[in-house]
């Protein structure tokens, strides 16, 4: 398993990306300033940190009624075979929430919840960037 990223789940999309691009000065992947998603990261290292639309995983998660202020952020952990992760997990008394099931053509998702309610998503990645 590997750390991906920490997921910012945001309200104001286009407020954060400006605060994360030009006031601490991380770069942006794709430019997409509007959302739902961006990934930002550091001169130095190969961690980043990721916004993404709050309202797009209450859509995903099919919890549209939750409050505005419900889930803040997303531990994302890729791993090698999701479904026999998600085996395991259930193994283990774990519940997944949503998934596994296809996000974009090159991943793979399944979604749980720590003790605390914190979001963990769980990546398979499918075709790797070019």
């Amino acid at each position: 398993m590997e750390l991906a990223q920490v997921r910012l789940l945001v309200s104001d999309f286009a407020s954060c990306y400006r605060f994360y691009a030009d006031i601490l000065g991380l770069k942006p992947q794709s430019g997409a300033s509007e959302g739902p998603y961006e990934k930002f990261s550091p001169a130095i290292g190969s961690a980043g940190i990721a916004l993404q639309d709050r309202s797009a995983m209450a859509e995903l998660l099919d919890e549209l009624d939750e409050p505005a202020t419900g889930h803040r952020s997303l531990v994302v952990l890729r791993v090698d075979d999701l479904d026999a992760y998600c085996e395991r997990i259930a193994g283990r008394g774990g519940v997944v929430v949503h998934g596994p099931a296809p996000l974009t053509e090159r991943m793979r998702v399944a979604h749980l919840r720590d003790p605390e309610g914190n979001l963990v998503e769980l990546q398979e990645w499918l075709l790797l960037r070019g």
